[in-house]
């Protein structure tokens, strides 16, 4: 499915998944369900305020996965704000998590980030200067355009630790339509060792992501939030 779809997509997700994606922190968007869209995404800070273990887990859980990578200076945001738009970012594809764990030509971190069965990619993170109150609902709906048109006008990009491209396969290419799927190697967490910190921050950010979990009909999975983060998403 495309943005046709939608007219300035829009998903709202909790705190503080929604601000580590707008802060190009987060780079994987984990649903239970495959993108609707692709292009521009905006992101709004569900009505939820974060209690601080939830906070505290995922910021380890960002530290540890990027200190893979030997990236360790990480500028958390300084606060998770509630019911507000936030700003926006660039969906350039989803992938299924058995085919993103064994997508080699990526970064460790991003694919020990992938954590649900279906992986939005995000790029391009831009913050509002001044984020903007509003409501939000469930699953991917459309902005209203007497919000998304100013709002446009005060994006400002965000420089993450680790900004990435990803490698997307070529349309005209049928055997590289899946990421990962022609790699005949373990899938990370299995092929390789991970420390201790490292795993009690992968559960503790499971943890934090439990709470929003929820068993919804088939049929009603793609109006689902999954949470609104990575792994609850």
């Amino acid at each position: 499915m495309t943005t046709q779809q939608h007219r300035e997509p829009c998903i709202t997700m909790h705190q503080p998944w929604a601000s580590l994606l707008i802060h190009g922190i987060k780079r994987i968007e984990g649903r239970s369900w495959p993108s609707p869209i692709t292009g521009r995404l905006w992101i709004h800070a569900a009505s939820k305020v974060p209690d601080a273990e939830t906070i505290q887990a995922m910021e380890q859980f960002y530290k540890e996965i990027y200190a893979v990578d030997g990236v360790t200076d990480i500028k958390f945001p300084e606060h998770y704000p509630v019911s507000v738009l936030l700003g926006c970012v660039n969906i350039v594809g989803c992938s299924k998590l058995e085919e993103l764990i064994c997508w080699e030509e990526l970064p460790q971190s991003v694919r020990l980030e992938g954590q649900t069965n279906y992986c939005w990619l995000c790029e391009e993170p831009q913050k509002l200067l001044v984020p903007f109150e509003m409501r939000g609902w469930q699953g991917v709906y459309s902005l209203d355009k007497k919000i998304s048109t100013p709002a446009v006008r005060g994006l400002r990009p965000m420089q993450g630790p680790a900004p990435i491209k990803f490698p997307l396969p070529a349309p005209s290419n049928v055997s590289s339509l899946k990421p990962g799927a022609k790699v005949r190697s373990k899938p990370l967490e299995k092929s390789a060792h991970l420390s201790p910190s490292l795993s009690a921050s992968i559960a503790g950010a499971r943890a934090a992501a439990s709470q929003f979990s929820r068993k919804v009909p088939a049929q009603s999975q793609q109006r689902q939030s999954y949470g609104s983060s990575s792994y609850r998403s």
